[in-house]
């Protein structure tokens, strides 16, 4: 699974073996083991190499099911550009931005009520059983 996951990656970035090989600092012939799943235990430290050169992480790597990083210019159309500039221009920081997400993430605005329109909800279920 490794392996077959780090040679699908690679091909999407159009490198060869050896240019991956060369990138992440292993052995051609190391990295041809593990593509083949003959190197089926490559340690922590050369999956981290891999996974930075492919753009994904480790957790893909070893089989989670997230799918790799995305990268920024693969997201951000000309609409997001303009928003950002529009925020910098006003005076975000990049602190405020990290603010922001951190809210985002932790879903207080829905939950407090600061989307416009949206209900408060709850988490409460009520369950009924009948004997």
């Amino acid at each position: 699974m490794i392996g077959e996951r780090i040679k699908s990656l690679r091909e999407k970035k159009g490198y060869s073996i050896t240019k991956l090989a060369d990138l992440a600092g292993v052995s051609k012939s190391y990295l041809s083991y593990i593509e083949r799943n003959v190197q089926n235990n490559p340690s922590l430290q050369v999956l981290a190499k891999i996974a930075y050169h492919l753009d994904t992480n480790m957790e893909y790597l070893l089989g989670e099911e997230l799918a790799p990083k995305v990268s920024v210019e693969d997201v951000l159309d000309e609409e997001w550009h303009s928003i950002l500039r529009d925020a910098v221009d006003e005076g975000m920081s990049s602190g405020d931005f990290r603010a922001l997400k951190e809210l985002v993430r932790s879903h207080k605005w829905k939950d407090e009520g600061l989307v416009p329109g949206k209900k408060k909800t709850s988490n409460i279920i009520i369950l009924h059983i009948d004997h």
